[in-house]
């Protein structure tokens, strides 16, 4: 956090607690509504208490591309959470969730399709799938009935029967009855009953489950344990700025599929990593494209699934290409962020390939394009080789260390007549606007109400805002404040 502003001394503790009596008494000649008296008789909220340690099963879905592994994941949650399109190829990464079924809480894994022989990016797609069966403790094989047995279904048999682990064989597609006997080609398999499923329209699901949890154990051997829970961070930024490279690097770990094409992630993928000793979450995330309403199938759902991201995570990493000139498409991820109220950290990738005599002219270029953002902490990093990729999680902690922040009442109230004393409010009207009481409502940001006898100049307002910060040193949280104008009574 930045160092408080030596030039403001604030009163002690007993001055605080008798200005916020007198000033809060003050209130009582100003008429009031209900949401006014609940804010101020409200007492603040404990720390939630710690949670124990529990490690789920983990059920991974596997199989070649486009035999409907995404549709069952849904079907399975019960809402839309994986993106589905009705082409091949469209999820790439591994990806969590968690899920329960009859009483039995479980973590699902999707898939890429896994395929035979090939290059490029598909055969990273298909690695990830590999791994994820090594890491699963029970596996769903979906095979499309109405295609049948394929030289690369086979392959997979003989990878699953290679991990050892156990396997549910899913036939999918099966619409109908007439469909049974489609499935019923599937023994030629070995591995056991193939269960007829529809997973686009529910058909047989629930007699796959109940199969699913027969087979998987009561302990887990691959579940992660999530200890004094750790702070989620999402990863966020335009297509192909290095998102995937960067949490790769963080994990020390190929875990998300990296590929030179834009859009490779499509699903928010949730990593648990230990940095400098503490638990994170870190989440990677879609590429926010210009605008939601202008892309189509996945990337559309993959946009929706990024926002999402942000609004579950609790500090989000913005990712910048130190290469070009911040775009537009930069600040409205910036913007969402904020908009969000999530804590903020910047880092400009790419920064070990500026050349030493551009690094000062950029410098003053991203001044003059975060001035909005000042007080978000910079990190200057390459997500490729991991250079200074250790000074994030500081920059993380110091956000996140804002963003719980509460100021006391009375010295909220202290800072706010010792600012006024010194800077009053311009007069409107020929009447002067009054700060009668201040309060901070909320953290997770931060947000300050304030009771006045009439409207507050935005500019006004800002001042207040930078005050705040170069006081109590807010860095790395956006802050909310609220002006309430309320009359006095008539008597």
């Amino acid at each position: 956090m930045t160092e408080p502003d030596p030039t403001f001394v604030l009163p002690d503790e007993a001055g605080d607690a008798d200005r916020e009596r007198a000033l809060r008494a003050g209130l009582t000649d100003y008429e009031l509504e209900d949401e006014d008296l609940a804010l101020l008789h409200a007492e603040d909220v404990g720390e939630i208490g710690e949670e124990p340690v529990v490690v789920f099963p983990v059920l991974a879905v596997v199989g070649r591309p486009n035999v409907g592994k995404s549709t069952l994941v849904n079907r399975i949650l019960g809402r839309r959470e994986a993106v589905v399109e009705d082409k091949p190829g469209v999820t790439r990464d591994r990806v969590s969730y968690p899920a329960e079924w009859s009483g039995k809480r479980f973590t699902l894994v999707d898939t890429g399709g896994w395929e035979v022989d090939v290059a490029g990016i598909e055969a990273r797609v298909a690695q990830q799938a590999e791994v994820a069966i090594s890491l699963a403790d029970a596996v769903i094989f979906v095979v499309d009935a109405t295609v049948g047995v394929t030289e690369t279904d086979t392959q997979v048999v003989r990878l699953l029967r290679k991990a050892g682990k156990p396997v549910v064989l899913c036939a999918n597609k099966v619409d109908g009855p007439a469909g049974e006997a489609d499935a019923a080609n599937l023994w030629s398999l070995g591995l056991g009953e193939p269960f007829p499923v529809s997973a686009l329209h529910g058909r047989g699901t629930g007699d796959l489950l109940d199969a699913a949890i027969d087979a998987l154990p009561e302990v887990s051997a691959h579940g992660t344990p999530i200890p004094d829970g750790p702070r989620r961070v999402a990863l966020v930024g335009r297509p192909n700025v290095g998102k995937s490279s960067l949490l790769n690097k963080v994990l020390g770990a190929e875990r998300v599929v990296v590929d030179s094409v834009a859009g490779t992630t499509r699903d928010p993928v949730d990593e648990l990593v230990a940095l400098k000793g503490k638990p994170w979450v870190f989440v990677d995330t879609a590429g926010i494209r210009r605008r939601v309403h202008q892309t189509s199938g996945a990337d559309f759902y993959a946009s929706l699934r990024t926002q999402a991201a942000i609004e579950k995570a609790e500090v989000a990493v913005v990712l910048v290409d130190a290469s070009v000139k911040l775009t537009e498409q930069d600040t409205r991820v910036i913007t969402q962020v904020i908009e969000a109220g999530r804590a903020l950290v910047i880092a400009y990738n790419k920064w070990d390939l500026m050349d030493e005599d551009r690094r000062p002219f950029l410098e003053r270029e991203i001044e003059q394009d975060l001035v909005q953002v000042q007080w978000a902490p910079r990190v200057n990093i390459s997500a490729k080789t991991g250079w200074h990729t250790d000074r994030m999680v500081p920059a993380l902690e110091r956000a996140l260390e804002s963003w719980d922040t509460r100021i006391s009442t009375g010295r909220l109230n202290a800072f706010l007549g010792e600012l006024v004393a010194a800077h009053p409010h311009p007069l409107r009207g020929g009447k002067q606007p009054r700060i009668l009481f201040a309060t901070q409502a909320s953290t997770r940001p931060p947000r300050f109400v304030i009771f006045a006898t009439g409207f507050l100049d935005p500019g006004y307002r800002r001042y207040i805002e930078r005050r705040l910060r170069e006081t109590f040193g807010f860095e790395g949280t956006p802050i909310s404040i609220s002006v309430r104008v309320r009359e006095k009574r008539k008597r």
